[in-house]
């Protein structure tokens, strides 16, 4: 019990000493803890902004309805001189999509769209939004799909489509463009393209993270072929189930009916594509952990050289303090002590250095969170390891010193200088 009693009071004589020692050499162990924060805050910052990508990734897929899959037709890329193009072929006509869509009698949205245009200016009076706007044909199935929602107003409806009317949903950046004294835009009538069509609907902003989800225009399918059609168009069909299926088996089902659709034999490979969605957030999330790794490495090189500044401070404070080394040996002070003294300091400065790097992380981390206006991020795998990897680094450090100040003969210490 005294023994126990005595070692708890030596521990907290030694964290004593070395938070004076930390003190009295301030400059010092403040460029020492700079060097460990910035290693710490460059791999705990850099793997929170990473962490707040995911997070904003998976939940913007989430809401286009991460667990959809698409038909679309195959293509392949030609050179011709010293340009590469695309190709399409096999392409996906209006009636196949219209014939898939009745038969495939899964509980799921089908949704057909096409890219009627890409760089469309949109005016009402004599106001206009520069030519950077998305034009899509759609039916009354594909916000279902698409993750987009309808904050004012309404969507089609199949007769709707059906009747080729001039109807069109606008996303909220046009309507920012357009009605900038807030007169309310349902009803009016706009000139897409060169077209008038009524707003019956304004779409919910997608918010920073979407880029441009929120200068689109939807108009009725029928109405887009009639207005924006051109040779070899090509049509999309979307899936989404409604209730949680297994996809693949869902997938599966639909190549064989779109097979079917598109009279292919059982020998001939299918001539359309099936992309889920999710791959496309797998893809990123994978291409994400070379950005991982890469901050890693940055972290690891910071702190291997801030492990080599601590303990060339932790010698130079060896050597500065060999006459209190001496003094303290003299009175009775143990080698084990001497190197508990030493070795705390190291390990203080490298815990100081690393608490300092983590709340700096983590406040980066997450300016970068709010401008994808996604949630707070903590990685706690990445506090803890932080932590971690800062004692080793203590530890590693201060080890050397702390034994050359435990060796050092105390006759010969207090004879110095």
């Amino acid at each position: 019990m005294k023994k126990s009693i005595l070692k708890i009071a030596i521990f907290k004589e030694n964290l004593k000493i070395s938070f004076r020692a930390i003190r009295s050499n301030r400059v010092r162990a403040i460029l020492t803890i700079c060097i460990i924060a910035i290693g710490i805050m460059a791999l705990v910052g850099i793997l929170t902004a990473i962490d707040s990508i995911k997070s904003s990734l998976t939940n913007q897929f989430t809401m286009m309805g991460a667990n959809s899959f698409t038909i679309t037709s195959q293509a392949m890329n030609f050179e011709r001189g010293d340009r590469s193009r695309a190709k399409n072929f096999s392409r996906i006509s209006y009636r196949e999509a219209e014939e898939f869509k009745n038969r495939f009698t899964e509980a799921a949205w089908v949704a057909i769209s096409f890219n009627a245009s890409g760089l469309s200016t949109v005016k009402y009076g004599s106001e206009k939004t520069n030519p950077n706007v998305s034009l899509l044909g759609i039916d009354e199935n594909h916000l279902s799909v698409s993750g987009y929602e309808i904050e004012n107003g309404r969507n089609f409806s199949a007769d709707e489509v059906q009747q080729i009317r001039h109807y069109v949903l606008i996303g909220a950046d046009i309507v920012k463009d357009l009605f900038p004294s807030g007169v309310d835009p349902l009803g009016k009538e706009i000139s897409v393209a060169g077209l008038k069509l009524q707003i019956t609907g304004v779409l919910k902003s997608k918010g920073a993270s979407a880029i441009n989800g929120d200068r689109v225009c939807f108009m009725p399918i029928t109405t887009a072929r009639q207005y924006f059609s051109r040779p070899n168009m090509s049509f999309e069909i979307t899936i989404m189930p409604i209730n949680s299926v297994n996809l693949d088996m869902m997938t599966g089902e639909a190549e064989a009916i779109f097979r079917t659709v598109r009279n292919l034999n059982p020998k001939d490979e299918s001539d359309f594509n099936i992309s889920k969605s999710d791959n496309i957030v797998n893809m990123l999330l994978k291409n994400l952990r070379f950005v991982t790794l890469a901050a890693t490495i940055i972290g690891i090189v910071t702190l291997f050289g801030a492990a080599v500044g601590l303990m060339n401070i932790m010698l130079v404070s060896v050597t500065e303090r060999t006459r209190e080394i001496g003094v303290r040996k003299a009175i009775g002070a143990k080698t084990q002590t001497i190197k508990y003294q030493f070795l705390f300091e190291s390990i203080m400065i490298g815990q100081l250095g690393g608490i300092f790097g983590i709340i700096l992380g983590i406040l980066i981390g997450n300016a970068v969170s709010s401008m994808l206006r996604s949630s707070f991020v903590i990685p706690w795998v990445w506090v803890l390891t932080g932590i971690v990897v800062c004692f080793v680094v203590g530890v590693v450090s201060g080890y050397a010193p702390a034994v050359k100040a435990a060796n050092i003969d105390p006759i010969e210490a207090l004879r110095y200088e």
